[in-house]
């Protein structure tokens, strides 16, 4: 018999709902078997999906999907509802060119009621589409389901406090792990486990002991109804101090159920049944293991919050090649080197620790180091107001999330012309995670922006110096890097410096001159050697080198600008404008993103298909150059 001969008979939710809800734990533990299978060969979100398997069916048996809709908050958790909602047989393309992504995507399937990719929007999205449900008389419901990481951001709150107010049919479930990507910071964490968690765990193991004991007396109506009385008594004091610690939901305006075993699938269909009819906000907190079903996951959630493979459980896996330094290392050693040389530097997260390298950090220099949730506006204006009162604040931040705090950036940093450093990883084409994570669009909304210093490091060793630049600056400065590995060229362990705003020459050449920036010096430089042209790498995108790029429109018949940005507004519409200010007409032809929406892929693939790698730069530079 197979491993999921239940799951086998299901290929959509309608299928899910024709079952007998005791076959729900075996389905749920089939669906587990079947998720660790296919993570395991196509890698992806992990831990976060196992978590949340019981919670995925229950949702789909109760509610009348995709009528009624659920809205998955960031999408790490959606793999289950992928799996239950027409797409087992493409689980093999997850996160894969032209196949699966990563995260729910509304053009990929009507079960996918909006796309998401950051935190936080679930509550808000879900929202909007009861209200006009409401507004239409259909009947239809929605359901926001989010992380206790994820209710942690400012976004959720707003959505909160709009959604207490109105008459509507919201129901919103935390899943509570006490996880986000790293364990949680902040006080609303600790006031769910404080408050909540534990109370209720209480009010449970009394009913329990309790029972115990009045089953327990000898046979006597009136001795057991005494006993009874008490016991409902108690546990309704017991009861009422758990509803006033719960005062945080129920004062936004939610009807608040819970806690919920989330791993007790009957239980959670019982309880949602009951949601399902009833009126106004509601919100269910649910409680669940990060990694729930594989013990590797269940120990150790960070590690195994995404997986590239998965060895099986008892398995040891092959020893990995020695790998060369990514940017994000080299920046998380920058950092604490920077740190033992500068009492003033303080390093900003808004949870990512390990994605952008703090770890050591954190461990060396617990006392200037803050993790601020997933709150990335709340994230830069702090920076603002450590710099204010003399601190050098860096904050490390994904390319992709620095977009949620851009009014930030621009009202409390950079117009106050604070001295905060932005050190931006994940710049460019990302690959697997897709549109939602891309780091295309960074140089052109920084480079509007007054006071701003843009560095855009070739290889590992110019990222620590343009990083030891930038920091000594008195004004906002920004060093944005790709994501993985760079050339393996070697790093200095110094702190040295490089001018501010000027280029270099990398490869001579004849007529033709590439201005390459950040990333794209490399493919560039090979380029070059087919094309026998001129390489410069600008390092600096604000102030651009106006000096270098009149000095190579002078010596050369062709201009070619070459940047892992979207073009519109990016670092060759800065050098277009050097040309216009001073009247110079030269052939021109500017290399980048082009204006779309990148999928997600292989980032070898999407830089190929964008014209960005080495040869297939040489190609287009080379069917420019003879048109």
């Amino acid at each position: 018999m197979s491993h999921t001969s239940l799951l086998d008979t299901v290929e959509l939710p309608e299928d899910l709902r024709r079952l007998d809800k005791k076959k729900l734990p075996q389905l749920a533990a089939e669906l587990r078997h079947f998720l660790l299978e296919s993570v395991g060969k196509t890698g992806g979100h992990f831990a976060s999906n196992l978590g949340a398997v019981e919670l995925t069916v229950a949702l789909h048996y109760v509610y009348n999907t995709p009528d009624d809709k659920l809205v998955w908050d960031v999408g790490h958790q959606s793999y289950p509802h992928k799996i239950l909602t027409g797409r087992k047989h493409q689980m093999g393309t997850m996160r894969q060119y032209g196949g699966l992504a990563g995260f729910p995507k509304r053009s990929e399937s009507e079960y996918d009621a909006f796309g998401v990719g950051h935190s936080s929007t679930s509550i808000g999205a879900a929202l909007g589409m009861a209200v006009a449900d409401k507004l239409a008389g259909n009947g239809k419901r929605s359901v926001a389901i989010i992380g206790d990481g994820a209710m942690t951001a400012g976004q959720a709150f707003e959505a909160l406090n709009c959604a207490g107010d109105m008459d509507v049919d919201l129901l919103v479930i935390l899943n509570d792990n006490e996880m986000s990507i790293s364990p949680n910071v902040g006080a609303l964490p600790k006031y769910l486990a404080r408050n909540v968690v534990r109370d209720m765990h209480g009010l449970l193991s009394s009913i329990k002991a309790q029972s115990s004991k009045v089953l327990g007396v000898l046979p006597g109506a009136m001795e057991i109804a005494q006993k009874v009385e008490h016991k409902i008594k108690t546990i309704a004091n017991e009861a009422e101090h758990v509803k006033q610690s719960l005062s945080l939901f129920e004062n936004f305006g939610f009807q608040y159920t819970g806690p919920v075993d989330g791993h007790d699938v009957e239980q959670l269909v019982e309880v949602l049944q009951d949601l399902r009819n009833r009126k106004g906000p509601q919100l269910l907190h649910v409680i669940t293991k990060k990694g729930q079903g594989y013990k590797l996951a269940e120990n150790d959630p960070v590690k195994y919050h995404a997986v590239a493979t998965l060895a099986k459980e008892g398995e040891t896996p092959p020893p990995a090649a020695p790998a060369k330094p990514t940017y994000t290392q080299i920046f998380g050693r920058w950092l604490c080197d920077q740190a033992a040389a500068d009492s003033r530097l303080a390093a900003i997260t808004p949870a990512m620790r390990e994605g952008s390298g703090l770890v050591e950090f954190e461990q060396r220099f617990p006392q200037r180091y803050f993790d601020v949730g997933i709150a990335e506006q709340h994230a830069v204006t702090f920076a603002g107001g450590l710099a204010c009162e003399g601190m050098k604040p860096v904050v490390a931040i994904y390319s992709t999330f620095l977009q949620r705090a851009y009014d930030q950036l621009i009202h409390d940093v950079a117009l106050q012309n604070l001295p905060v450093l932005f050190a931006i990883d994940r710049a460019g084409i990302v690959g697997a995670d897709g549109p939602t994570h891309a780091g295309l669009y960074d140089l052109s909304f920084l480079r509007c922006v007054p006071n701003m210093v843009i560095a855009a490091p070739s290889d590992e060793a110019e990222c620590r110096l343009l990083l030891s630049t930038c920091y000594q600056l008195d004004c906002p400065t920004a060093v944005r890097y790709p994501r993985g590995s760079g050339t393996g060229v070697e790093v200095s362990d110094g702190l040295d410096t490089v001018p501010v705003g000027k280029g270099i020459i990398k490869r001579q050449g004849k007529q033709t001159a590439l201005i390459a920036f950040g990333s794209m010096v490399q493919p560039a430089l090979s380029a070059a050697e087919t094309l026998d042209a001129t390489v410069a790498d600008m390092r600096f995108v604000k102030p651009i080198d106006e000096e270098l790029i009149l000095r190579l429109a002078q010596n050369h018949d062709y201009l070619v600008t070459i940047e892992e940005n979207t073009l519109p507004g990016g670092a060759g519409s800065a050098v277009l404008e050097v040309l216009a200010k001073h009247r110079i007409l030269k052939p021109v032809l500017t290399l980048g993103v082009t204006d779309c929406v990148t999928e997600h892929g292989d980032p070898k693939r999407l830089l190929e298909e964008q014209g960005l790698s080495a040869e297939a730069l040489c190609n287009k530079i080379s069917t420019w150059l003879q048109a």
